[in-house]
């Protein structure tokens, strides 16, 4: 008799735990955004519950909903920022016309326009990015918006922190974001507390707020954002670490930033501002500086995108410029975990004529995400889609050349998370000038990467292709 309550407690236990699974099996599939995703969690749901349910507890949604439901909030709050903003730069506003229209449907998708009259900077590598970044932080005047997803207590960020810090202590407002997810650990840090003590005003983007993401670890902020005085921005695929400049346990990094200068500058520090009142609850309190004045003649697009907004915006933005493409489209991510409509899109392209190339590193970040990769290798390659492996270091970039017209350089990878689940912003530049340098800078790298073709995959294991399919299979999750 007295084992009797423990048992009763078993059964409620997995009573509670099979008609949870059932719930959450049906919730997977009226909300998760792809039939793969929505089969993958309904089965591991209905046949694995008690692995199946916390990982989806965790990992399972796909839209912000804490995000969400303040989000009106916070672009009501931020509504006088924006209409001045877009009223500073309304006189450099790049339309889409017959002979270019992809300007049209991208500006809609990210609730920005494209603006003319911009200088832009090609960065190759972490140390061009971060001697550019420290000379913008030391010529600041008035504010610096400071956003990583990782900062780390090393070597460089105690460099960029003394420079942060130096630039408090005079007087410069300095505002610094990260996600507190990329570096969980960063608020116990010794250089988190200098910088504090220097009065930094620093914050991290806590993506579990609202009472539905409590669990969540599936969102992270992914953006890389500097903007010094209203005049400079930089964005692209770096964080704030040694590894970033080719220092840590995986050699050598290849990764890509771009600085700018002109109106689109203005929209950049647009995204940051929103994304402080989301952690802060408060304005980034700088009187703003409209600096509306053409800087050079590229056409620059900021695209920043989201898990809140009713579009997958990154997917449709690579999308649209696959689609677009006429002559070209070259693509370089270190994670290539594509959907079905992004490999259909490719090898259509492919197919007509186009030169497809994409380009991942030689050596993955984790297992997993090696053998996806494989598996969507194997479908491009019978259209005609040139796949290539980075051999020299890490391949972190994330970067694409349309034609001889369009370049992105940005922070969203060419997989899922990017495409749903991160807040990630891409500067698309118009400019033949900087699309050659893209091309000369992916040259180089293709000259640094072996091409895969067939054969490969023929001399792979007997147990390969049991492992591609799986992880393929494994795709919409990751």
């Amino acid at each position: 008799m007295p084992e009797l309550p423990y048992t009763e407690l078993i059964a409620v236990v997995v009573v509670v735990v099979y008609v949870t699974a059932i719930f959450s099996a049906i919730e997977a599939v009226m909300t998760v955004r792809t039939a793969q995703g929505a089969i993958a969690w309904s089965i591991s749901l209905l046949t694995l519950p008690y692995i199946a349910l916390p990982l989806y507890l965790i990992f399972g949604r796909n839209r912000f909903d804490g995000y969400l439901e303040q989000r009106s909030e916070i672009e009501a709050q931020t509504e006088a920022l924006s209409e001045e903003t877009l009223e500073a730069i309304g006189r450099h506003t790049r339309y889409g016309d017959a002979a270019f229209p992809i300007y049209g449907s991208l500006a809609r998708l990210a609730r920005l326009p494209a603006t003319g009259g911009n200088n832009v900077e090609l960065l190759i590598n972490g140390q061009d990015t971060f001697a550019s970044i420290m000379q913008g932080l030391e010529s600041a005047q008035n504010y610096i918006l400071f956003q990583f997803y990782i900062i780390r207590d090393d070597n460089l960020g105690a460099r960029i922190g003394e420079v942060l810090s130096r630039k408090a202590r005079a007087g410069v407002r300095v505002f610094l974001l990260y996600d507190e997810i990329g570096c969980p650990r960063f608020r116990r840090t010794e250089l988190y507390r200098r910088m504090q003590r220097a009065g930094v005003q620093s914050a991290a983007f806590n993506t579990t707020q609202g009472r539905r993401n409590r669990l969540q670890l599936n969102f992270r902020n992914h953006r890389k954002i500097v903007v010094v005085d209203g005049r400079t921005a930089w964005l692209g695929g770096h964080n704030v670490g040694d590894e970033y400049l080719g220092l840590g346990r995986r050699g050598a990094w290849r990764d890509t930033h771009m600085r700018l200068r002109g109106p689109a500058v203005m929209s950049t520090e647009l995204a940051f501002a929103t994304d402080w009142r989301w952690a802060t609850r408060r304005p980034v309190d700088v009187n703003w500086e409209f600096h509306d004045a053409r800087a050079g003649d590229c056409n620059v697009l900021i695209f920043p995108s989201d898990p809140a907004s009713e579009f997958e915006e990154a997917g449709l933005m690579y999308h649209e410029v696959i689609i677009s493409a006429r002559e070209r489209i070259w693509i370089a991510s270190p994670y290539f975990v594509p959907d079905r409509g992004i490999v259909s899109a490719l090898q259509l392209a492919a197919l007509r004529g186009v030169d497809v190339r994409v380009m991942i590193p030689d050596r993955p970040d984790g297992p997993v995400v090696g053998m996806a990769n494989w598996a969507f290798t194997r479908e491009l390659l019978p259209a005609g889609v040139n796949v290539y492996r980075y051999r020299e270091g890490f391949l972190h970039q994330k970067v694409f050349l349309m034609d001889d017209r369009l370049a992105g350089v940005g922070t969203a990878n060419f997989d899922n998370r990017s495409f749903r689940l991160n807040f990630e912003i891409t500067g698309l530049v118009e400019n033949v000038d900087f699309c050659a340098e893209v091309e000369a800078m992916l040259n180089a790298d293709f000259e640094q990467s072996d091409r895969v073709v067939a054969q490969h995959l023929r001399d792979k294991p007997f147990w390969f292709p049991f492992a591609m399919g799986a992880a393929r299979l494994m795709s919409p999750v990751l």
